[in-house]
């Protein structure tokens, strides 16, 4: 068994990376009509009322001037077969759109149509978070896909959720709202 203590990165990466967090592509579109993405695993809910999101992006990144100074932006959180996607969209210096399968979506930005869910953004907020930026998006449009099963991300790993689908007798997966 490997144990890792302390906070140094290194101890801080291994313990964080038992986390398991989802996987999304974040788009948006510069003033010019450039596109813009990245991969991030640092997104979740922040409030309903209003209704905000969160997602971290590296000051250092390639894309960090066009999505602090964007108006909108997109989340397509990724299914379970996209991890290719997920990969793209996380390699520096290379057109992450060349693939052709980003196509226009809610607000007319570009995102995955074979997402699990994706959530349109307005710019809320940009708040310093060390070495990140996190970028709060007060949720205008939402689209779910109620039959792609998400992708994680989990100790350096792409998994997914068990599903029915994965069960030979549904009744083994319990959740906890039914306990």
């Amino acid at each position: 068994m490997k144990s890792t203590a302390g906070t140094t990165g290194a101890a801080l990466t291994h313990a964080l990376a038992r986390v398991p967090g989802p996987v999304a592509v974040v788009t948006t579109v510069d003033g010019t009509g450039r596109r813009w993405g990245f991969t991030a695993t640092s997104f979740s809910s922040l409030s309903l009322d209003p209704p905000l999101v969160l997602v971290c992006l590296d000051k250092a990144a390639s894309t960090h001037g066009a999505f602090t100074s964007a108006d909108r932006f997109l989340v397509s959180l990724l299914a379970h077969d996209q991890e290719q996607v997920a990969l793209r969209f996380a390699r520096s210096g290379t057109d992450r759109f060349a693939a052709g399968d980003m196509e226009p979506c809610e607000l007319g930005l570009p995102g995955s149509a074979g997402a699990c869910a994706r959530v349109a953004c307005a710019l809320h907020a940009v708040l310093d978070g060390g070495d990140h930026s996190i970028l709060v998006g007060r949720v205008l449009d939402t689209h779910v896909d109620d039959d792609r099963t998400p992708l994680v991300y989990h100790d350096r790993t792409f998994t997914h959720p068990a599903s029915s689908l994965d069960l030979p007798n549904p009744l083994l997966s319990l959740h906890l709202a039914d306990w």
